[in-house]
């Protein structure tokens, strides 16, 4: 019988190998267990918002990610996550985010955030929709290092996307900021498209409210001590500032918790600088911030 012996190198090459098929090994196990399937991850630069970006997939929903231009510190990355995104193959034609985020967005970056969305398609905050952000948010934590509570930025629809999860969630939230987010199915011209995305009767919508209506979903937030801070403008009428944002302040401040308005005279549903470029909403995002990082 021969015998093979391997030498010094064919060991280290071995060695190299065994870990190797490890590695693999243990990615295809977590794979095939709870966690979501992730595809791509390529960087790039970002043509709308000159930083790196991150494109990958949750489950087959197309996610993305900026990184801000310095790092915090070694610990958990600080995030904000942006609603609603809706993306497509070129950056150009992302239907959300785009331009008119690029304000925000900078500032956002340059205070140390990586800002983060999935895209869901119009899922008007639905069940199927939260289902989606429950896996964004564990592989953003579990294989990123992001911090366990995100800061929220919700515009328009997106209010409910970010506010119905983050109901599901509260202890999984820093902040919640707005641009005239909608909050509220009872006064909303689109809430037809609501109905269909949750795949209910106009009967069966109103039986469920309570499930459903961020309005009607607060409490949790207020007990875990979540701020909130919405931009809208006295003039909007696909979302009523007295019905959507003033009243979830109205009783969000019952309950306990804190929640600002800053009103915009004379401003509808639009994109103006008034409502997309108010330095106190990024300054209530990143207040804390650098403290937090310094610890």
């Amino acid at each position: 019988m021969v015998r093979f012996i391997p030498r010094p190198a064919s060991r280290r090459c071995l060695a190299i190998l065994c870990e190797f098929l490890a590695v693999v090994c243990f990615g295809a196990a977590v794979g095939a267990g709870d966690q979501p399937s992730m595809d791509g991850a390529a960087e790039k630069r970002s043509v709308l918002f000159d930083a790196p970006l991150v494109l990958f997939k949750i489950d087959g929903h197309r996610a993305f990610m900026l990184k801000p231009p310095e790092s915090q510190g070694k610990g958990p990355k600080p995030w904000v996550w942006y609603a609603p995104t809706l993306l497509a193959d070129r950056e150009e034609a992302w239907i959300s985010p785009g331009e008119r985020h690029a304000w925000v967005f900078e500032r956002l970056l340059a205070a140390g955030f990586h800002v983060v969305g999935v895209d869901v398609g119009e899922s008007w905050g639905s069940p199927a929709g939260r289902a989606v952000y429950d896996k964004f948010f564990d592989a953003l934590v579990d294989r990123f290092g992001f911090a366990p509570k995100a800061h929220l930025l919700a515009v328009s629809r997106g209010g409910l996307m970010a506010y119905n999860w983050a109901a599901d969630h509260p202890k999984r939230v820093k902040k919640i900021g707005g641009i005239y987010p909608v909050v509220n199915f009872h006064e909303y011209p689109g809430r037809e498209r609501v109905r269909r995305a949750y795949g209910l009767s106009e009967e069966q919508l109103r039986a469920e409210m309570a499930q459903h209506n961020p309005l009607d979903r607060i409490a949790g937030l207020a007990a875990a001590r979540v701020p909130i801070l919405h931009v809208q403008g006295d003039r909007d009428k696909a979302v009523p500032l007295q019905s959507h944002s003033a009243e979830l302040a109205r009783r969000y401040r019952a309950l306990g918790g804190r929640a600002e308005i800053i009103v915009v005279p004379g401003k509808g549903h639009e994109v103006a600088p008034e409502l997309w470029q108010e330095p106190r909403l990024v300054e209530f995002l990143v207040k804390g911030l650098r403290l937090e990082a310094a610890r």
